[in-house]
């Protein structure tokens, strides 16, 4: 249940943090097309305001690269400690039938 919940959890940040990325290429695009449009005035400004842009864009894929190593990992700690548990019971009810029919037997 614990691993649902935590997966689901990473489906919403991997798209929340894709919508912040598309929202900044959206914005660097824009801001590149008013670089074109706009002759030598206003270019430092823009120039710097693109630049920041992808400094952010390159900090939040980042970001999400590491985030999803981090849930990689859980889902994989999660997954043998599940299989861990499987096999315990597994054999517990095994020896719980073998006691049962040793009593039956008896």
């Amino acid at each position: 249940m614990i691993s649902l919940v935590f997966y689901f959890c990473c489906c919403y940040h991997q798209d929340f943090t894709n919508f912040f990325g598309f929202e900044i290429k959206d914005r660097l695009a824009r801001l590149e097309a008013a670089l074109a449009s706009k002759g030598e005035s206003g270019n430092e400004e823009l120039l710097k305001m693109v630049s920041d842009l992808q400094s952010k864009l390159e900090d939040v894929k980042a970001e999400q690269v590491s985030e999803r190593e981090k849930a990689l990992k859980e889902v994989q700690q999660l997954a043998a400690e599940n299989a861990k548990l499987q096999y315990r019971v597994m054999h517990l009810v095994r020896a719980v039938q073998e006691a049962d029919r040793q009593l039956e037997s008896k």
